[in-house]
């Protein structure tokens, strides 16, 4: 399965898999006003050996083949006053 990758121009490191390259109907029309233009980054493989850095490949093709698109969002930032820093205090 090919995976066409485009990234939002309005919303940092929110990225778009589409099953077909600039088949931007399969997005509901509020979805697509949220992300604005998007530009094309990557075309790949989705086949069931490949992994993706942040996303579960089988769960990208799931939604390729059913809903014609994926939705990456950026990843969770934690609070870093949260971390063990070795300390007693």
């Amino acid at each position: 399965m090919q995976a066409y990758v485009y990234k939002s121009l309005r919303k940092a490191d929110t990225y778009v898999y589409l099953a077909a390259r600039d088949d931007f109907a399969r997005l509901p029309e509020p979805l697509r006003t949220q992300l604005g233009s998007l530009q094309f980054v990557l075309e790949m493989a989705l086949t069931p050996e490949r992994r993706l850095a942040r996303e579960d490949a089988a769960v990208v093709r799931e939604n390729l083949a059913v809903r014609g698109f994926h939705l990456q969002f950026p990843p969770t930032v934690e609070d870093p006053m949260r971390e063990d820093w070795g300390t007693d205090a």
